[in-house]
């Protein structure tokens, strides 16, 4: 949900699963199920107002829902955003869930299930692609979450939603999931703030270290003990203190944030595991995705 003031958690929460075709958003439906949402897959976007309305009435039977509205809808998927603010103005709490991946990803899975593009009638898979990113980049600014499933394993991306969507929290708390990377492996397609490490002491070139990646006690320390280190985090740390209300009162629920060194293993995990604890004890929601730990050296 955009702005919370109307909101009225007693009505029940909805989920608004979207994004590109082949990215999973059949998969998320599948896992929401299996947590106990109610799913309905290609509501066109004008009935989510009545539809709303008649969960609203179920006197709390029907308190957590998932649609999943796509280009499928054709014409009618244009009036997404109307839709979205009529539930804003009913009072319904609702988050968007934009599932996207790279382009040789999606082609790779288009051809592997030997499935047709939605829009691939008279084009390419690839032009279809294209042409859906565009279609899609509205509703994709207005996402609460965007989530890259491109090297992410049905099972990762399992427990991807399990750990934002379980437990008792809610949808409407701000989590942060802090993503360690190597530059060398390319940059997180789904970051919103993207930090270099790559000038902290490197334990690559300490032949005793080299071997063990940032979640080892003894490269951890040999990381996180520099007084650059140190310096580092306690700005970055205020920084990102200043920006989360910021992103919480502009009504988003996560913010990605990627620390990279050079291959991924060493200095920005420990970073990244430091950032997470200090945040954890603060009180804040947070998640961590280790991406190219087992990438090798």
């Amino acid at each position: 949900m955009q702005k919370g003031e109307r909101a009225d958690p007693s009505k029940g929460r909805f989920i608004i699963i979207t994004g590109l075709s082949g990215a999973g958003k059949t998969h998320a439906k599948r896992v929401l199920e299996d947590m106990g949402y109610f799913c309905v897959d290609n509501l066109p976007p004008v009935l989510i107002p009545s539809f709303a309305e008649l969960c609203g009435k179920s006197e709390g039977r029907v308190n957590r829902i998932a649609l999943v509205v796509d280009i499928r809808g054709g014409e009618f998927f244009g009036e997404l955003n109307q839709a979205l603010d009529k539930l804003d103005d009913m009072g319904f709490i609702h988050q968007v869930l934009f599932l996207e991946a790279d382009d040789d990803t999606l082609v790779r899975r288009f051809k592997e299930a030997r499935l047709r593009h939605p829009l691939a009638a008279e084009t390419s898979v690839e032009e279809a692609i294209r042409a859906e990113r565009r279609r899609l980049e509205d509703i994709r600014g207005r996402a609460n979450l965007i989530v890259d499933t491109s090297r992410l394993t049905p099972a990762q991306f399992r427990e991807k939603l399990l750990q934002i969507f379980a437990g008792d929290r809610g949808i409407s708390q701000f989590t942060v999931t802090f993503v360690s990377f190597g530059f060398k492996h390319g940059l997180p397609a789904d970051a919103d703030l993207v930090f270099d490490v790559r000038f902290l002491p490197n334990p690559q070139y300490v032949d005793t270290l080299r071997p063990h990646d940032g979640r080892g006690r003894e490269v951890a320390d040999y990381v996180l003990r520099s007084p650059l280190t140190q310096s580092y985090l306690r700005r970055l740390l205020s920084f990102l203190e200043f920006l989360l209300p910021h992103f919480v009162n502009e009504g988003k629920t996560q913010l990605i944030v990627a620390i990279g060194c050079t291959g991924g293993r060493h200095r920005s995990v420990a970073v990244v595991d430091r950032l997470a604890a200090v945040l954890r004890s603060r009180g804040h929601s947070v998640l961590v995705d280790h991406r190219n730990i087992d990438a090798g050296p």
